[in-house]
């Protein structure tokens, strides 16, 4: 192996996202990692949808913040984007029940979000109030590692995670750049495209997998099209959690009520993790 393809230890911070992923790997669990539209259908409602999913199960949840224009997003959650604007959600707004959350949950929490409304904010003013309101990291879609530094800078500053995806079309070069801009985990995206749910996880997955774990120790989340109990079963031997995102959005989106949408959120997310844990447990019985 070369030195470009070696793994490079996290770096810090190592807050709550590192613990957690700790605490899975000691138990020999499939983290889930939920993702939501903040304010949709308003503010006040994801607030109880989180709390639900959090009670049932997730281990680390990504308030998706609303933007016009959302490439890398599905229909779901484009859907989401335009009920959450409409309804006046911004990313100060994002901020402020992330502060709220977190007086009631200790779960972790990733700001996930283009790049425009970030630097709209200004870096050092999100970075501060990201991690005073209790925030954890971020994941800005469109922001490539190369182009990343002050943004990474001010982060690390303030003690959040930087999340960064890679992709089934990223060189080896690409994965070094990936890896080390990374802390917290690593979120693989599963197949190229936009988010959605899709009937069967690809067949190299498992080979993608391998081929990013050489660049990096941190944990693996793969996300896009995660939404079925056997996609989560496959994932326990693959990666070290699954990001499910437009299953729960569509959720949400059929609830007539935030008191429904809570509930049907909370019944995907126990499903989800009971077939990650009961995944891990058949593996290690066929292992014996």
């Amino acid at each position: 192996m070369s030195d470009a393809a070696s793994p490079k230890p996290s770096s810090l911070p190592q807050g709550r996202i590192a613990q957690r992923f700790r605490n899975l790997a000691e138990a020999g669990e499939l983290g889930l990692i939920a993702y939501v539209t903040a304010g949709d259908p308003s503010l006040d409602a994801t607030e109880q949808i989180v709390l639900a999913a959090a009670a049932a199960g997730a281990d680390v949840i990504e308030l998706g913040v609303p933007f016009s224009d959302p490439v890398a997003d599905g229909p779901t959650i484009q859907r989401a984007s335009e009920r959450a604007l409409r309804g006046g959600t911004t990313l100060a707004g994002v901020i402020e029940l992330v502060r709220r959350l977190r007086a009631r949950t200790d779960v972790p929490f990733v700001l996930f979000s283009y790049f425009n409304p970030i630097l709209q904010m200004g870096l050092e003013k999100f970075a501060a109030a990201a991690a005073a309101a209790g925030a954890d990291g971020a994941l800005a879609t469109d922001l490539t590692p190369e182009e990343a530094g002050e943004y990474r800078a001010a982060m690390r500053a303030h003690g959040l995670d930087t999340i960064f995806l890679a992709a089934p079309t990223s060189t080896d070069e690409r994965l070094a750049l990936i890896s080390e801009a990374s802390s917290g985990f690593l979120y693989l995206i599963s197949r190229t495209g936009v988010t959605g749910e899709r009937d069967a996880l690809p067949e190299d997955l498992p080979a993608l997998a391998r081929r990013v774990r050489r660049f990096t120790k941190l944990p693996l989340a793969v996300g896009f099209g995660i939404s079925q109990p056997a996609h989560v079963s496959v994932l326990g031997g693959i990666a070290d959690a699954a990001v499910v995102g437009s299953a729960l959005v569509a959720e949400i989106e059929k609830a007539a009520t935030a008191e429904e949408a809570a509930e049907a959120v909370a019944n995907r997310v126990r499903v989800l993790k009971r077939a990650a844990r009961e995944g891990i447990s058949k593996r290690s019985a066929e292992s014996k």
